[in-house]
């Protein structure tokens, strides 16, 4: 399944005329957050596939317009395809106008889900805003990665986590690095693209207290 994971930067490519023609082929994009609801409607209108996507910190505005045609993954596990998708946004809270979590919350948040997960086989791909703590973050508050989400690949090892918040301008920043649960972890700023194929076995129907969206 070929994806496209889009976080924080309006690319231009994907608001030309030329965008229909250049998206077919693309069975799924993922969007890391922070950006605009009309963007979003516009991609997923161009694409004719589902988009799934978790809130950035500057994504408030989802309160009162949420991208039409696209699927919330907040807080949720979807899956599409045999894969399994977790949306855990939000940034570390560093004001009251941003979508953001203490470190605390955003552990009990991830561990709930990711129980959940566990108990219905886990998932392929981690999707966030924001990346772990000490992988792709930087020392600022504003920037700074959540360790939960350290604890959360721990437990589920997923092949993927996908997120954005760390522009490349910000500094010699990696694209990418390996986190020893195994997990590739992928900055998607801009955007950027992979391919996933379903797990070999098949999971556990067993559902859980949060249960899994089928796409």
């Amino acid at each position: 399944m070929r994806v496209l994971a889009i976080a924080d930067v309006e690319e231009r490519w994907l608001t030309a005329a030329s965008a229909r023609e250049r998206l077919q082929g693309y069975d799924l994009i993922v969007s890391c957050g922070d950006l605009d609801a009309r963007y979003l409607e516009h991609i997923v209108t161009m694409a004719n596939v589902p988009l799934l996507y978790v809130w950035g910190n500057h994504d408030t505005a989802y309160r009162l317009h949420t991208p039409e045609g696209c699927r919330s993954i907040e807080g949720r596990i979807a899956e599409y395809r045999g894969l399994r998708f977790m949306g855990l946004g939000g940034s570390v809270r560093y004001n009251d106008r941003v979508f953001g979590f203490t470190e605390r919350d955003m552990y009990w948040r991830m561990l709930r889900l990711s129980l959940a997960a566990k108990a219905q086989g886990g998932v392929d791909v981690l999707v966030t805003h924001t990346p772990p703590r000490g992988y792709g973050d930087l020392d600022d508050l504003p920037h700074q990665g959540f360790d939960a989400f350290n604890t959360c690949l721990e437990m589920l090892s997923p092949r993927y986590l996908l997120h954005g918040h760390i522009h490349p301008e910000y500094g010699r920043i990696a694209r990418a690095c390996a986190h020893p649960a195994g997990t590739e972890i992928l900055n998607c700023c801009g955007y950027r693209e992979l391919e996933l194929s379903a797990p070999a076995e098949p999971r556990s129907a067993r559902r859980g207290y949060l249960g899994v969206d089928r796409i």
